[in-house]
Order: C-alpha cells, then structure tokens, then sequence
C-alpha cells in the first residue's frame, strides 16, 4: 500500500492512541501475552493468515512478488505456494469448504483456489479494494480499508450486506487483516498500528481493544513492515501473529490490561 500523506498518518496516529489508551472506552482493553516465537519468512509481505485443517495459509503482498503459501502448523514446513503474476498485489485469504478464496488490492479481482493444491479454479470480480477477509462458516466477511466490512457469499463471491465498525459511536477505519473466531466474532487489525480491535459482527461494535505493541526487539526492515496478520489457533483461546517482513511468528493470547495500563 503506498506511503501515507502527513496528515493522514497524523489522524491514523491520533486513532491508535485513541485506540489503544482509551480508559474511557466502553470496549474491553486487552494486552498480548506472548506463549511461544516461533520463526517466519521475512519474505512474505504478509496480508491474510489463517489455520484450516492443521495447515497455515498465509497471503503476501507486493506486485511481483505476491504469493500465497500452505505451512504445516505442527513443523512450520512449507507444502506447498503459489505465486500471482504482476500487478496483482495479493491481500485477505480464507478457506471455506472446499474453497480458498484470495483477495487482490486494487485489481478488484478474488481468486478461487483449491486448498490442497492452491490452484487456481475461477476469478470473480468486484468493485474497490480488497484488504483483509475471513469467514464465520456461513458467509464471507471482507474489508476495504474503510470503517465497513462486507459480506458475501462463499460460492458466488456475491456481496449480501455490510456492516459499519465503530467504537464507542466513532466509525474505526483501516480495517485490514480479518479472522473470524466461534462465528460470534470478527478481529480486525488497524492498518499502520499496534492495534487489533474485537468487533460484533451483529452490530459493528468494538468490543475489545488489543495492545499489541512491543512485539518486536529490533526495528522492522522499512517503516511499512507493520504488524499484520491474524490466525485463531482452532480449539484453543490463542493466536498466531505477525507483521510484514518480520522474521517472527508470535503465539499469543488476548488478556486483560493490568488497570491503568
């Protein structure tokens, strides 16, 4: 995604305090609480995560260089990956039934893949860009960058409603990477933050806010090599995350902040 203005950085800056420091807020505040670092390809530009059937999948950006990957989450081996051809800028992935679905940014174009072997079956399209996308079992959920998300049907692609996330009344744009967890909630992270919100998919509603600054101990390759990259551990209470380039895949849970932290 391309270099942000001054002043569109400064209101995304703004947000994230907001975000992450409101003690006002009627959204649960949370902390990351690291269990495990495990190794990740700095190489992947990472735009969609997400476990299915024992398997990682993840989505990396960049024309050129965009691919999507199948990982064995017990070894971190890689499987299997498949590359898109320029100028598609890979985003959003997930695996409904029998189907992956992948994101292009602003190509407005969704590739349908076959999970075991990545290969491409159809392409649909659709207007605007494509970012972060998931699914709750029934329905696809996708996000534009904006403060809406969108559903959509996981044959057809075809959009059947949207949804405005605020917090606390306040509309929380940038919504990038998406995971849907138990088909009751939608995390989102907030593009060029440290931030990952809780939102209720009836209402739009952030319900939690997530910190999860800190994470890395050296300094990230460029300034856009931030944290991206959501995946609920199925069964579990725990995460996997990680940003673009960053050489770790972190193990987490979401807990409450300490009061007053």
């Amino acid at each position: 995604m391309p270099a942000m203005g001054i002043a569109a950085l400064t209101t995304v800056v703004l947000a994230a305090a907001m975000l992450a420091g409101c003690t006002t807020s009627t959204a649960q505040q949370l902390r990351v609480q690291i269990l495990a670092v495990l190794p990740h390809d700095t190489t992947m530009y990472t735009e969609g995560l997400e476990i299915h059937d024992g398997v990682l999948y993840e989505s990396s950006g960049l024309s050129g260089q965009s691919r999507v990957r199948a990982t064995a989450l017990a070894s971190i081996a890689m499987l299997r990956e498949a590359t898109l051809p320029a100028p598609l800028f890979g985003e959003g992935i997930t695996v409904i039934g029998d189907r992956l679905w992948q994101l292009t940014w602003t190509s407005g174009m969704a590739i349908e893949r076959d999970p075991a072997t990545l290969a491409q079956r159809r392409r649909v399209t659709y207007p605007g860009q494509g970012w972060g996308l998931c699914n709750d079992g029934h329905r696809l959920v996708m996000s534009d960058g904006s403060d809406w998300l969108t559903f959509r049907d996981p044959v057809t692609f075809a959009p059947s409603g949207r949804l405005q996330v605020r917090l606390d009344g306040e509309p929380v744009r940038k919504l990038n990477e998406l995971d849907c967890t138990d088909g009751s909630v939608i995390w989102a992270n907030v593009f060029e933050t440290d931030t990952i919100v809780r939102i209720n998919p009836s209402t739009g509603a952030v319900t939690g806010v997530v910190d999860a600054s800190g994470l890395l101990h050296t300094q990230p390759q460029s300034p856009g090599d931030v944290l991206n990259g959501i995946a609920a551990v199925p069964g579990t209470d725990e995460f996997l995350i990680t940003g673009k380039h960053w050489p770790s895949l972190f193990q987490v849970r979401f807990v409450p902040s300490a009061p007053g932290g």
